[in-house]
């Protein structure tokens, strides 16, 4: 059995490792491919990197390879791979399965105001003098209106994610790259130093990046949250690590490959 999985996130690494582990990964042939964005991991099995365009594009080279399943353990903001998945399986009848972490929720004294978009976010975010970013790579467009927004008000912005920004940074606009996992009593520091007084995040979930809710819940600093994409159905959900862990196993042990 073949397996294509779409993955860059901690969770499908530890879906690999865990394999890796039960020496399934060659019953599985389970090819890992990862944007390469920021690091490539080292598994035993074939892990690709850089996308699928020069591949002849997703579609050829699951027809190609013979894939006979794709898993999609992506980032819950990767709506255009994680849709492209879900079209590709379809156009060659191939079986779907996603998992995405679970989104975090907000506990007793968080501040949080829930965005669906990122032109309602920048709008309501004219009012505070200190931002900490932290939703990963900012299209073009959204920083230009940040860099804006500071022009006219003086705002102060800083921006950080794991890879340098694939947009045009404006010098009043301060990058710090890091890659988490990140601890609560350096996410607090971090907010004090820069007098952050309203902190920006995509709802990606996971407890990598989750300090930084906790340091705002207890500073009392609101948070503007961008909502997940809503994505095309999947064949079949998975909702934890284990989930992907035991479908393939039991999946590996039968000899009816439906699923």
């Amino acid at each position: 059995m073949k397996i294509l999985m779409l993955g860059g996130t901690s969770d499908a690494r530890k879906v690999v490792e865990s394999l890796e582990d039960k020496g399934l990964l060659a019953t599985f042939q389970i090819t890992y491919s990862v944007a390469g964005l920021v690091r490539v991991p080292k598994f035993s099995c074939e892990v690709i990197s850089g996308g699928f365009t020069q591949r002849g594009g997703l579609v050829d080279y699951l027809s190609t390879e013979r894939f006979d399943l794709v898993i999609d353990i992506t980032h819950p903001f990767a709506l255009r791979m994680s849709s492209a998945a879900v079209d590709a399986c379809k156009q060659l009848k191939l079986p779907c399965w996603r998992f995405h972490r679970p989104a975090w929720q907000a506990q007793e004294g968080d501040q949080w105001q829930r965005f669906e978009d990122w032109d309602d976010m920048v709008k309501a975010t004219a009012d505070y003098a200190s931002l900490f970013l932290t939703a990963g790579q900012l299209p073009q467009d959204v920083i230009d209106r940040f860099t804006q927004q500071t022009v006219l008000t003086g705002q102060k912005q800083v921006i950080r994610t794991a890879a340098p920004p694939k947009a045009e940074l404006p010098d009043s606009m301060q990058w710090i790259k890091a890659i988490g996992p990140f601890n609560h009593d350096a996410e607090k520091q971090l907010l004090l130093d820069y007098n952050v007084d309203l902190l920006v995040s995509k709802n990606s979930g996971g407890v990598a990046t989750e300090a930084k809710l906790s340091a705002a819940r207890e500073l009392g600093i609101p948070v503007f949250m961008l909502e997940r994409p809503v994505l095309p159905m999947a064949d079949c959900l998975l909702h934890s690590v284990d989930d992907v862990i035991n479908k393939l196993v039991k999946k590996g042990l039968s000899s009816d490959h439906n699923v």
